[in-house]
């Protein structure tokens, strides 16, 4: 049996002090009075159509901190309705009348809209990402490749060791990546894994024979495995920190020096600095990003150019590169970022709002 749920999204109106206001999300002029939850929807998206400031959305039903981590599901077929008169926010749950003798009640859960898109993340909550030196000499690795081939892939078969005793039927491939070091501290925050695909036991023993069942990459010998963790998904709101927090873009994913909305981002924050799924941060542009820019990849043939030297109006002169960027430039807001992901030294994070590109070094704090 299907149940209505009507969600009040409230905006308290008057002349207020500007701290009460400052405190205040503020509600788009343009916002609709109700809309009914469909398909496809999601808590951010939703908000979006009130709020000038979609992840401030729990703070117009004033949660708490535990509230917020397991929020009221709003389901499809369910109505949001906006209140500019009432006080306060509030969730009012219409009741539901028996017809008939027999109910039948079915859970819902699968139903609930999440809080972000989640094809766009979906493969990054099951792979390791993230690993460190101790974690990658330990991990299970290939050793040998059925009729000693290459490389292997899907419907391939290949041996391991490191697997045996060890719990779990299903196991996923990847090779040490890029290595993520802190640009401001230098420290070293790991080793960014490579997912290469999914491989399945078909023998276990001291060298277990595996079938590759999946593959995004060719798989080598030595490349090394974890074991598939369960199915895991995002249902946590958008929130600011709890505590201040400031940090830098120190990747992107596919090796991209800047990406825009529905990206996914590597931060150099992690839970060691108060990170937690679910947090919003703000992306302002640095005068290393700004510098990066100009100069990382623009110099590729840039001395084929007619800007290469120029030194006045004709272009002549002595053969030197363009003055570099004012470094003393006012920050610049220019992106919203859901983190979804959280090891301690490291965070990735989705890119939800973008009104220029974002680029590695931008840093990223409190909104």
């Amino acid at each position: 049996m299907r149940k209505s749920f009507i969600i009040g999204l409230v905006l308290l109106l008057g002349h207020a002090g500007s701290s009460a206001l400052a405190a205040q999300p503020t509600i788009d002029p343009g916002a609709p009075d109700r809309y009914v939850v469909v398909p496809g929807d999601t808590l951010w998206g939703i908000s979006g159509r009130f709020l000038k400031d979609p992840w401030r959305w729990p703070q117009l039903f004033e949660l708490n901190k535990d509230q917020i981590r397991n929020p009221h599901r709003i389901y499809p077929g369910d109505v949001v309705v906006l209140d500019r008169a009432a006080g306060r926010a509030r969730i009012v749950k219409s009741e539901t009348v028996a017809l008939t003798p027999r109910v039948r009640v079915e859970p819902r859960e699968s139903e609930a809209i999440p809080a972000i898109p989640p094809a766009s993340i979906e493969p990054f909550l099951t792979q390791p990402l993230v690993i460190d030196q101790a974690t990658l000499e330990s991990a299970p690795r290939i050793v040998a490749t059925e009729e000693n081939r290459m490389v292997v892939g899907a419907g391939s078969r290949a041996y391991a060791r490191g697997i045996n005793g060890k719990v779990g039927q299903f196991w996923q491939v990847f090779r040490p990546g890029e290595a993520l070091v802190d640009p401001d501290s230098k420290e070293a925050l790991g080793l960014q894994a490579v997912y290469l695909g999914d491989a399945r036991v078909v023998r276990e023993g001291e060298v277990t024979l595996l079938e590759i069942v999946k593959s995004n990459q060719e798989m080598y010998v030595g490349d090394r495995m974890f074991a598939a963790p369960p199915p895991s998904f995002v249902t946590y709101v958008p929130r600011a920190p709890e505590k201040s927090v400031q940090g830098r873009v120190i990747s992107a994913y596919g090796g991209l020096s800047e990406v825009g909305t529905n990206s996914v981002i590597t931060l150099n924050r992690g839970t060691r600095d108060g990170l937690e799924v679910g947090n919003v941060l703000a992306v302002f542009r640095s005068a290393e990003s700004a510098t990066n820019i100009r100069y990382a990849q623009p110099l590729t043939g840039f001395r084929d150019t007619p800007l290469w030297g120029r030194t006045g109006p004709t272009g002549r002169g002595d053969q030197a590169a363009p003055p570099a960027p004012e470094t003393n430039l006012p920050p610049e807001r220019h992106g919203l970022v859901f983190v979804f992901r959280t090891f301690e030294k490291v965070s990735y994070a989705l890119v939800m709002q973008a009104t220029a590109p974002i680029h590695v070094l931008d840093r990223v704090q409190n909104p």
